[in-house]
Formats: C-alpha cells, sequence, structure tokens
C-alpha cells in the first residue's frame, strides 16, 4: 500500500446562484462542462481516488462526469451549505486516507501537477501539518489537503455555505505550498469570468 494514502474530493453540489439561472457547472469552457475540467484534472493527478459530490442539477452533472473513474456520492443536504458537502466528501473516502485534497468543481484551472505537489508533500511531510495550502502571490487559495486525523472534529463540525478556511485562519501548523500560476485563485461565479477564461485572459 502506498505510503499515507491521501483522497481526492470534487464539490460539484452547489447551485452557484451567482451564475445565473442555467447550472454553472455545466457551462461551456473550450468543449468540456466546467465541472469536466477540474475532474479531468483530479484524475490526471494520479494522486488517490476521487470522489464526487452532487447535488443541484445532479442527474445533467452526473452526465456532464460520464466515463471518468469517480465515485458518484450524492448530497441531499447541498442546499444547506457547502459545509455538507464537505462532510459528504470526507465521509465517502477510504478511513487509510489520513490526507484528503479538496477540489471545487467551479476551479477549472488548477493543474494536476499542482494537485500531485500537495499529495506527495504531505505524504514527506514529518510531522504531518494541519493542512496543505497552495500560495500564488501571498495569497491562499484551492485546491487545500486537509489532514483528517488532526480536523475531523472540527469538520464535523461546520456548518453553513463555508469550506476549512476558518479553521486553518489561526493554525501555526499549515504548511503553504507555493504555487505556480494563478489557476489556485480562479474561481468561475459568472458568466463573464467563464468568458475571460475561453478567451485566455488567466494566461
Amino acid at each position: 500500500m502506498t505510503p499515507d494514502p491521501v483522497g481526492l474530493v470534487l464539490l460539484a453540489a452547489g447551485r452557484g446562484t451567482r451564475f445565473g439561472d442555467a447550472p454553472k457547472l455545466l457551462a461551456d469552457l473550450d468543449g468540456k462542462p466546467l465541472v469536466r475540467h477540474a475532474a479531468e484534472a483530479a484524475l490526471a493527478a494520479e494522486a488517490g481516488p476521487v470522489v464526487a459530490v452532487l447535488g443541484h442539477a445532479q442527474d445533467s452533472v452526473r452526465a456532464a462526469l460520464a466515463g471518468l473513474d469517480l465515485r458518484l456520492v450524492p448530497n441531499p443536504r447541498y442546499a444547506d451549505g457547502l459545509a455538507t458537502s464537505l462532510q459528504v466528501g470526507l465521509a465517502a473516502l477510504p478511513e487509510a486516507a489520513g490526507g484528503a485534497i479538496i477540489l471545487l468543481g467551479d476551479m477549472p484551472c488548477v493543474p494536476p501537477g499542482l494537485i500531485r505537489s500537495l499529495a506527495d508533500a504531505f505524504r514527506a511531510a514529518a510531522p504531518k501539518p494541519a493542512a496543505i495550502v497552495p500560495v500564488c502571490g501571498g495569497r491562499r487559495g484551492n485546491p487545500v489537503l486537509l489532514n483528517r486525523r488532526i480536523l475531523a472534529d472540527d469538520l464535523a463540525r461546520l456548518t453553513g455555505d463555508r469550506g476549512a478556511g476558518p479553521l486553518l485562519a489561526g493554525r501555526t501548523d499549515v504548511l503553504e505550498w507555493p504555487a505556480d500560476g494563478s489557476g489556485v485563485l480562479i474561481d468561475v461565479d459568472t458568466p463573464e469570468m467563464l468568458k475571460g477564461l475561453a478567451r485566455g485572459d488567466s494566461a
């Protein structure tokens, strides 16, 4: 067995209300649904098993992810906020996976190499950090690797539409990981942002 197994959770359950009436994760970017870009990057990283959490428009999102080697897990409480999807995804990972990389379905520009580097850094670290967070230009971004052993109780208590960020803000055992490129900072919230990516504005 690979030392210090790592799992990946792709959060693809949200409504994306700022994007408009159409499901954001199904919006086309370079001929693929937005969510498929994130899923393919997660798989290409070959860092561990990938769980995708579904909620809003889940049948359509499931179809958008067809043919990929993912475990698809529905979250019936997705409308209660991102915290519930995070908890559902973590629960679906193998128990042996002490590290969990949390990817967002609306971040299509995260390269597989960055995801892989987070997993490698976790496996090499001694002692293990509570989290590993990519940093670009002095700003923390995503995806984030969470140490399930250290953060389990805090993660179980999360509520609302926030992820693990507030849990990590005041901790001294978070490893900041330098990221090349701004992909770790780019999430698509509006049609205008999507059009900018299609034009290559983020390059």
